[in-house]
């Protein structure tokens, strides 16, 4: 369902207000969603400033949320949370900031609950296919390849 186009600068100033206290958005999200109700770049600039002036975009605080999300929640790794991140134009430096929300012990523990999860899951009885495959799914979960194996390592020593 498309939206209407937004013709009044206050009609879509308040429409992307109350978009943008939903929850927490990047510059990237407000402007696809200034894009789509067609408006001019001047005015997609000035209502920009404007939500960044008023602290309703703020990236550091999208990048923290983001992080805290997309781990917390959906058991994402770093390596893909900060793809998606990047896929918003977040630069390095707020990708730093939310990266820092996840404390090293809990990404280990999560990582070997997803260890511990995909290798109840696998019927194959061959112990390198086996490994192979948990590896593989961990490493598109977003976890680093080095840690992947590294735990591999431990727990299959276990």
């Amino acid at each position: 369902m498309p939206n209407k186009r937004v013709y009044d600068l206050n009609i879509a100033l308040d429409r992307i207000k109350s978009y943008c206290a939903l929850q927490d958005r990047c510059q990237w999200d407000v402007l696809q969603k200034l894009n789509e109700w067609g408006l001019k770049q001047v005015t997609k600039d000035h209502i920009l400033e404007i939500l960044i002036t008023d602290n309703f975009v703020d990236e550091a605080r999208f990048s923290t949320s983001f992080c805290r999300g997309k781990f917390k929640i959906k058991n994402w790794g770093k390596r893909k949370i900060t793809n998606a991140l990047k896929r918003k134009n977040i630069s390095t430096i707020c990708i730093n900031i939310g990266l820092q929300e996840i404390g090293d012990n809990e990404y280990n523990q999560v990582l070997e609950n997803l260890f511990y999860q995909k290798k109840n899951t696998l019927k194959d009885k061959n112990h390198f296919t086996q490994k192979k495959k948990i590896a593989s799914f961990l490493i598109q979960r977003g976890f680093e390849s080095n840690l992947v194996w590294d735990k591999i390592k431990d727990l299959s020593n276990k």
